[in-house]
C-alpha cells in the first residue's frame, strides 16, 4: 500500500489577482472590512433596539464626535493627553535605552538589577498610580511618570537583547582588526541593535497612550482619560466612544510616525554606506 504525498502548490505572484498585489487594492480591502464592521454594528443596535446608554449607533457616535470636536472640547483634552504621552515616552525611552546599554555591557549589573527591574514591571501600574499621585500631586508629573514606567521596560529589554545578540564572528573580526571596545560598540553593536531598539520604540509609543490614560483615570481634571470619567458619570456613552476614537487615532498616528522615523534612520545608514 502506498501513501500519497501531497505537496503544497506555490502560487506564482504573477498569477495573484491585481487587487491583492497592489497597494491600492490592500487599502480598499481594509476600508471594505471597516465598512462591514460599521454596518454590522449599526444593524445590531437597530435590530435589538439598544439604547444609546448601552451601545450607541455609529451615527450617534459620529454626531458626538463632530459636535465635541467643533466645540473644541475634545481637542483641548487631546493636547493635554498628547503632551503626557510624548513626555512620558521620551523619559521612559531615554532611561530604558541608557540603563539597557549599561546592563548589556555588564553581566554583573544584569544579575544584580535584574530581579528589581522585573519586580517593578510585575506590579500593575494601575496599583502604583494612586501612590504616585499622592507623591507628585495632581499635575502633569504623575501622568508622565506612570507613562514612563510603562514605556521603560520594552526599551530596556530590547536594548539588552539587541546589544547582546551581535554575531560572535563579527565580534572576533573586530578584535582581529584591533578595534577598541568603544569602536566595536559604536560601529558594530549599536547598528546591529537598532532594528530591535526601534521595535521596542514602536511598542512603547502605543503603551504610552495607555499609560497617560491610566494616570488620568486616577487623578486628573483634564485629558481624554479624565473626560472618559466625566462622560461615564453623566452617562454620555456616545462621548465615551468618541474619546476612544481619538485615543485610537493618536496611537495609530504615533506608531506610523515611529515607523517613518525608523525608515528614515535606516535610509540614512544605507546612503552613508553607499548601498
Amino acid at each position: 500500500m502506498t501513501t500519497a504525498v501531497i505537496t503544497p502548490v506555490e502560487i506564482d505572484p504573477a498569477d495573484r489577482p491585481v487587487w491583492y498585489t497592489t497597494r491600492l487594492g490592500q487599502i480598499s480591502l481594509t476600508i471594505t472590512i471597516f465598512v462591514v464592521i460599521i454596518v454590522i454594528w449599526d444593524l445590531y443596535v437597530r435590530l435589538l433596539g439598544l439604547s444609546s446608554l448601552v451601545l450607541p449607533s455609529p451615527y450617534q457616535v459620529w454626531l458626538s464626535l463632530v459636535e465635541n470636536t467643533l466645540s473644541g472640547r475634545l481637542i483641548d483634552h487631546m493636547w493635554v493627553t498628547l503632551s503626557e504621552v510624548l513626555l512620558g515616552f521620551l523619559l521612559g525611552s531615554v532611561v530604558g535605552v541608557a540603563l539597557g546599554t549599561l546592563t548589556a555591557q555588564s553581566p554583573l549589573m544584569r544579575t544584580i538589577l535584574g530581579p528589581y527591574i522585573l519586580a517593578s514591571q510585575a506590579m500593575p501600574k494601575l496599583a502604583l498610580a494612586p501612590i504616585i499621585v499622592i507623591w507628585l500631586g495632581f499635575g502633569i508629573a504623575p501622568k508622565v511618570v506612570i507613562t514612563a514606567l510603562i514605556c521603560f521596560f520594552p526599551l530596556l529589554e530590547n536594548t539588552i537583547i539587541g546589544l547582546t545578540s551581535t554575531n560572535p564572528h563579527q565580534v572576533e573580526l573586530f578584535q582581529v582588526l584591533t578595534a577598541s571596545r568603544w569602536q566595536s560598540f559604536i560601529k558594530l553593536r549599536v547598528p546591529n541593535a537598532l532594528p530591535v531598539i526601534f521595535a521596542g520604540l514602536r511598542v512603547a509609543i502605543t503603551l504610552a497612550v495607555v499609560g497617560a490614560v491610566v494616570g488620568e483615570y486616577v487623578g486628573a481634571n483634564r485629558g481624554l482619560g479624565a473626560l472618559v470619567i466625566a462622560a461615564q458619570g453623566s452617562f454620555d456613552t456616545p462621548l465615551m466612544f468618541s474619546i476612544f476614537v481619538y485615543l485610537t487615532v493618536i496611537g495609530i498616528v504615533l506608531y506610523k510616525l515611529m515607523e517613518l522615523l525608523e525608515q528614515t534612520a535606516f535610509s540614512w545608514r544605507h546612503i552613508k554606506r553607499g548601498d
